[in-house]
């Protein structure tokens, strides 16, 4: 498309909903920015339910840190939450502690269309209301084992920083899985704002962060925090950047799922606005992988395709049938496209110097591109 007129230059099929791999990170950004706002931040806290008993709760934010090295450099960490129980507390002793959360159902952390290998190999993690650095084996490597136990695993790590920070009791106190019965807060810290975390999401193509922002829209929208909400709310807030959602299926946040369903049609579209820096979408713009320099395209447009380096701002799209890109082109001409190709079923090896090829072209025509 031609971004400054709105011109549909090209299309092949481009109208035909399809798996669209983490070029759907792209609509998770955007909704997030529409839903709730690139200054917004996610809180952990702590509540106080007496006679011993505390309570960490998580409303989403899967960056929360144990402080033993993170990918998300910034995030809060579970010491900050222990020292302020410890200041709260003094040398009044802690019995129990829970571990909440209920912020969204637990029963719906898995999508059945994931390959398990997902979680084991350490690209995504189940999606819960509350766990400590994405659940990752290796809390400083991107690519890490994930438990399937978030939720335990983020109460025992709370217990070891209240440790750390001299709570009385800390040490022999059970860990419990429930909802907290208390809304007393005495500790609190906050996520980096969206628009920092869309940041970190994007370059590194990050699941985990993906699907925290959807569930967290979700839930800011009312509709529960629920994977079967998503269509419904990426489709409402789409719809405000004045491009049409009809028939567009969200399964998840991140594009892994292979039932998800938006052509490229959609996509270019949905970059019109986000070029223009409309309503937020320009630090959607700002994050995007650029060709031959940053983020999944840095080592991408090689050899007859080495023109293009610097000029295509676009995100990548992997899952085992499907490669996608999405984007926007400043075009030889000077002109500025924006483009999405799907290659459906594949092999990745030959996908991506096709994807890159077929970009390089239309980064060539520029406003001359035709569908002949």
């Amino acid at each position: 498309m031609n971004a400054t007129t709105g011109e549909e230059l090209f299309s092949r099929d481009g109208g035909t909903p399809a798996q669209t791999g983490s070029v759907m990170k792209t609509l998770t950004s955007a909704t997030a920015l529409a839903v709730l706002g690139g200054d917004h931040t996610i809180p952990t806290t702590v509540t106080d339910e007496g006679d011993g008993t505390i309570a960490l709760v998580g409303h989403g934010d899967a960056t929360l840190s144990a402080g033993n090295g993170t990918v998300y450099p910034g995030a809060p960490t579970l010491q900050q939450l222990a020292q302020q129980v410890k200041a709260r507390l003094g040398d009044a002793p802690v019995r129990s502690i829970v571990a909440d959360g209920t912020w969204w159902s637990e029963a719906d952390a898995w999508h059945p269309t994931w390959p398990v290998s997902e979680r084991t190999i350490g690209y995504q993690p189940e999606v819960t209301a509350l766990m400590v650095d994405g659940d990752r084996a290796n809390p400083a490597a991107a690519t890490s084992p994930r438990s399937e136990d978030p939720i335990g695993r983020a109460g025992d790590a709370f217990r070891t920083a209240l440790v750390n920070a001299g709570v009385v009791g800390a040490a022999t106190a059970p860990v419990t899985k429930r909802a907290t019965t208390s809304q007393a807060t005495i500790a609190q810290v906050q996520s980096q704002p969206v628009s920092t975390l869309i940041g970190q999401m994007i370059p590194n193509s990050d699941n985990t962060l993906a699907e925290m922002l959807a569930r967290v829209s979700s839930k800011e929208a009312g509709a529960g925090g629920t994977a079967a909400s998503l269509t419904g709310v990426y489709a409402s807030a789409l719809r405000g950047y004045g491009v049409d959602p009809a028939g567009i299926t969200i399964i998840d946040g991140s594009g892994e799922s292979a039932a998800n369903a938006v052509s490229p049609s959609f996509v270019a579209h949905l970059m019109v606005p986000v070029t223009r820096g409309e309503r937020g979408l320009g630090t959607l713009a700002s994050v995007l992988p650029v060709s031959g320099v940053s983020g999944t395209l840095s080592s991408r447009f090689t050899g007859a395709n080495a023109d293009a380096r610097g000029k295509v701002h676009a995100k990548t799209g992997w899952i085992d049938s499907a490669n996608t890109l999405g984007g926007f082109i400043d075009a030889a001409d000077g002109t500025k496209l924006t483009f999405a190709f799907y290659a459906i079923g594949s092999s990745r090896a030959a996908a991506l110097p096709a994807l890159d090829a077929v970009t390089a072209a239309a980064y060539r025509c520029g406003g001359s591109l035709a569908a002949s």
